[in-house]
């Protein structure tokens, strides 16, 4: 990929209203403090022009864009969760950010956005103000500064609760985003973090006192967020199954779920959790698997790793999220897996009592065996309503009607068609849907949006209403047919309404 430099704007900024506030503070920080100065930076931003906008979305997008600070920051990650790897840690955050770029520089997100001569209306952008960000240990670095960027591109600030397990490494890309800013003479309060540690009880102040809550992360913060008072975007959990059926080609179908489940080793709420492959070409497309990478475990060897993935019911820790060679390891697999990238195992059960069934974050496959294409739809129902319901699957197939009938009949936001789920399912440069880290699951998981989230989530829309010719139709054009049902010969006449 290119390197993309700043823009500069042509215009002179003011350095009245955008003076930036020094980063090294002697008092302590609070809540209350850090809302303070973001609100006092979103308000000097407030008024900018498109071309400011975009400068400072793209500072922050080049704080993690820039090669050395991917690796940094990929490195930070690792070891401060312990969870993925760095090399794809680096490759996630660059296309992600470049991915988010370029999306962003390509929509207007200041004064008018849309018109419809048509209907006369006028669309005009307006800031939401100061957005609270809770963020996850799984993307400590990604995420912060995708959801950033959405929020500056809206004229917004915005105030980070990353997850206490990667609070050191949201606050160095915090530190670097804040640094992009005031080179180009823009308020470093724009971006900020919750000071630590962090806490559930600072973590719902400031949920309480920003003007809207973005959540990417567990359940409970969701649900803490929905409940604090502030419109609130929470996003939900993944349990991606996909579908081989009898058309698909299976080695490219093998090798896009390898490199899906492969990537940062499993961390993504995209990575594929169960394929479910149709009956005639179970062996051959298993078979394809282990062609690409993947370690089928024997009955024996499937029920240690049940027993050593989940310890109380509950995934393991030390296990999650770890390369593939320290799995084999712990299941003691045998040395011929050890060579492998990922891990198949056998199950014919779904629910609480399979928690195979269940999302793993680990590079741990589950493989059903159906019928049929019918049969293998109603298994991806199933998984979906144990877990990950409306959030999204995929099918590898040549049939467009049976994609075609997944979308018309499952629960879901998102169903992919060969694609390698993790690269299509929060944007990708070969797939239609935005780029993102934080995927809405509609109301199937409680959630106010169903797409992905993006900038238009943190605007505020004023309407500029003019006359057009009247839209009026006839009584008979739209309660003719209701009329005709019941034998009702004639309604109101037009000058009782």
């Amino acid at each position: 990929m290119p390197v993309i430099g700043l823009k500069v704007p042509e215009r002179p900024l003011d350095p009245r209203e955008l003076a930036p506030t020094p980063s090294s503070r002697s008092e302590p920080d609070t809540v209350d403090a850090v809302m303070e100065r973001a609100r006092a930076a979103q308000g000097a931003f407030a008024s900018v022009d498109q071309e400011t906008a975009d400068a400072a979305v793209r500072a922050l997008a080049w704080s993690l864009y820039n090669p050395d600070h991917a690796r940094e920051v990929a490195e930070l990650a690792v070891q401060d969760t312990g969870l993925g790897n760095v090399a794809d840690k680096v490759r996630k955050k660059q296309r992600k950010t470049f991915g988010t770029l370029r999306d962003l520089l390509r929509a207007p997100s200041v004064g008018v956005i849309e018109r419809d001569e048509a209907k006369g209306l006028v669309k005009y952008a307006k800031p939401m103000g100061v957005i609270g960000a809770v963020t996850p240990s799984t993307n400590p670095g990604a995420t912060p500064v995708n959801k950033a960027m959405m929020a500056v591109k809206g004229r917004n600030a915005i105030v980070i609760a990353p997850s206490p397990l990667g609070y050191r490494t949201t606050a160095r890309i915090v530190d670097l985003m804040r640094r992009e800013l005031a080179a180009i003479g823009l308020p470093e309060d724009l971006v900020q973090i919750l000071p630590a540690p962090i806490t559930k009880d600072s973590t719902e102040a400031l949920m309480k006192a920003c003007d809207l809550v973005v959540v990417t992360g567990s359940q409970d913060n969701v649900r803490r967020a929905y409940s604090s008072g502030t419109p609130a975007i929470g996003v939900g959990a993944g349990n991606v199954p996909v579908i081989i059926d009898e058309t698909a080609d299976l080695d490219a179908a093998a090798e896009r779920i390898r490199d899906s489940k492969i990537f940062d080793n499993s961390t993504s709420c995209s990575s594929e959790n169960a394929v479910v492959i149709v009956d005639a070409v179970y062996d051959a497309a298993v078979a394809a698997l282990e062609r690409a990478g993947a370690y089928l475990c024997t009955p024996e060897e499937r029920q240690r790793v049940i027993e050593r993935l989940w310890v109380k019911g509950k995934l393991n820790r030390d296990l999650i999220a770890r390369d593939a060679e320290v799995l084999a390891g712990a299941f003691d697999l045998p040395a011929q897996a050890h060579a492998k990238s990922f891990f198949l195992v056998e199950e014919s059960g779904v629910g609480k009592a399979y928690p195979l069934s269940g999302e793993k974050l680990a590079l741990v496959l589950t493989v059903y065996r159906a019928s049929d294409f019918k049969a293998a739809k109603e298994r991806v129902r199933e998984i979906l309503e144990h877990q990950g319901k409306g959030h999204s699957c995929g099918l590898h197939t040549t049939d467009m009607d049976r994609a075609r009938e997944l979308a018309e009949d499952l629960e879901v936001v998102r169903v992919l068609v060969n694609f390698a789920h993790t690269f299509g399912n929060g944007g990708g440069f070969n797939s239609g849907l935005g780029f993102t880290l934080s995927m809405g699951c509609g109301s199937w998981q409680k959630n106010s949006i169903s797409e992905n989230l993006s900038y238009r989530h943190m605007l505020n829309i004023t309407h500029l209403v003019t006359p057009i010719p009247e839209d009026k139709p006839t009584e008979m054009e739209l309660f003719g047919p209701h009329w005709k049902r019941i034998g009702h010969e004639a309604g109101q006449s037009e000058a009782a309404r």
